[in-house]
């Protein structure tokens, strides 16, 4: 196990678990080495826990079924129609405006919002369970009145869907999956 520990100006410590083989431990600029040893010590369990989860979402990736280039376009031509009722459908209940749709076939991102209200949102969507993609329209649509993550962009998300964070970790716990299906592992 590679632990790489990145110092910044940061007040806490904490772990970040990259993949099952990588980790990486961020500490403030002034805490000390036995410091930070004793806490990826103290948290060796857990660590050993989440890159195992991590290898198991990296086996099951790797055994998906890939798309091929056809089935991709088909899915892209779908995703256009169902994101642009879905779109018209909360940008209403939001009380927002749009600019474009863009459907796109993305390695890491889910969706993004322009600062002109262009929107645009990964076609690996379209094999997520149907309240996914409704929690990615929703969200985007949320930065045409917060361009940021700050609490209030997050109070507009949870009015518009109070349990969004069930679809949010889904996305997290499943998107890796999703993308392979698309773009190999």
């Amino acid at each position: 196990m590679s632990i790489e520990i990145i110092r910044s100006k940061r007040k806490t410590i904490a772990i970040q678990i990259i993949d099952s083989s990588e980790v990486k431990v961020r500490a403030p600029l002034r805490m000390s080495q036995k410091a930070i040893k004793d806490f990826i010590d103290k948290n060796s369990e857990w660590i050993s826990r989440k890159q195992q989860e991590a290898r198991e979402k990296e086996i099951a990736a790797e055994s998906v079924k890939l798309l091929n280039e056809i089935e991709i376009k088909e899915l892209t031509d779908r995703a256009r129609e169902v994101f642009t009722r879905k779109v018209q459908y909360y940008a209403a209940i939001i009380g927002v405006d749009w600019n474009r749709i863009t459907i796109r076939n993305q390695k890491s991102r889910w969706g993004s919002c322009s600062q002109k209200g262009n929107l645009n949102f990964n076609v690996a969507l379209m094999r997520a369970p149907i309240e996914v993609l409704d929690y990615v329209v929703i969200h985007e649509l949320c930065h045409r009145k917060e361009m940021n993550h700050s609490p209030k962009f997050w109070y507009e998300v949870e009015r518009v869907m109070p349990d969004y964070r069930k679809y949010e970790k889904w996305l997290k716990d499943n998107g890796k999956i999703l993308l392979a299906e698309i773009h190999g592992h």
